[in-house]
């Protein structure tokens, strides 16, 4: 089935494989709770993750870097829900760079972009993947932000230091997306000097290299606290005119 699915793929763009990062251990839900296998209007959040990357036109394959307790849950659901596109669910690393770096690591070989996208984001729409991905093929390093809406201030030991400018601060997004070998690159210079980093995008920054900035969205929110379950709950029933 997948192999017939490919097989129809537009030859003239670059072929793009998704890295889903899906190791993580869910701590902020509570105990014993993986977020990612929690029903989300009846459906697992990563399978609905899943859904939209194997709707997008511009990612041809997937590959799921997970715990190793996941492996098979994780392999069930994507037969279960028919993400034809997942090639490879993999046993992740002990950061999420690490991760992301062994799951591009297990790439096909003609992958020339890696779509990285977090497996807590399920409301991410397969347009706002292709316009990444779209992004991304003309300038080799990409990722979806949405402005600032709160005052964000800098504080040292309980104590504000410094208010910054809210109209220059936005707030990144996944998938982001970048040229195989960059990220690659990025991922393993980042692990050798063992660099702190909070998204890819902050890997490549650390090579000197520019990473644009499409329009985000603001329902593309990430499962992270029990509270997002409903707030993520409240956006699909406004889609399916529930509300």
């Amino acid at each position: 089935m997948g192999r017939f699915f490919h097989r129809f793929r537009d030859a003239q763009r670059p072929f793009c494989t998704a890295i889903v990062a899906a190791a993580g251990s869910s701590t902020r839900m509570g105990e014993g709770v993986n977020k990612l296998l929690e029903p989300l209007d009846g459906i697992p959040v990563l399978a609905r993750t899943l859904q939209a990357l194997q709707r997008a036109q511009r990612v041809d394959a997937i590959i799921i870097a997970a715990r190793e307790a996941d492996i098979l849950p994780f392999s069930e659901l994507c037969r279960t829900y028919e993400i034809f596109k997942c090639a490879k669910v993999i046993r992740g690393g002990e950061t999420r760079e690490h991760s992301v770096l062994l799951a591009a690591l297990e790439a096909d070989g003609k992958t020339e972009l890696l779509a990285v996208q977090d497996g807590a984001r399920p409301l991410v729409t397969p347009e706002l993947i292709d316009g990444v991905v779209e992004k991304a093929a003309r300038c080799d390093a990409a990722a979806p932000a949405i402005p600032v809406k709160d005052t964000v201030k800098t504080i040292r030991d309980g104590q504000v230091v410094e208010t910054l400018d809210r109209s220059t601060l936005m707030a990144v997004q996944t998938p982001q997306v970048f040229e195989a070998n960059l990220l690659k690159a990025a991922l393993q210079s980042a692990l050798e000097s063992g660099a702190a980093l909070t998204d890819d995008c902050s890997a490549v920054e650390r090579l000197g290299k520019a990473v644009y900035l499409i329009e985000g969205d603001e329902e593309n929110l990430k499962i992270t606290m029990p509270l997002d379950f409903i707030v993520a709950q409240a956006i699909l029933d406004a889609r399916e005119g529930r509300i």
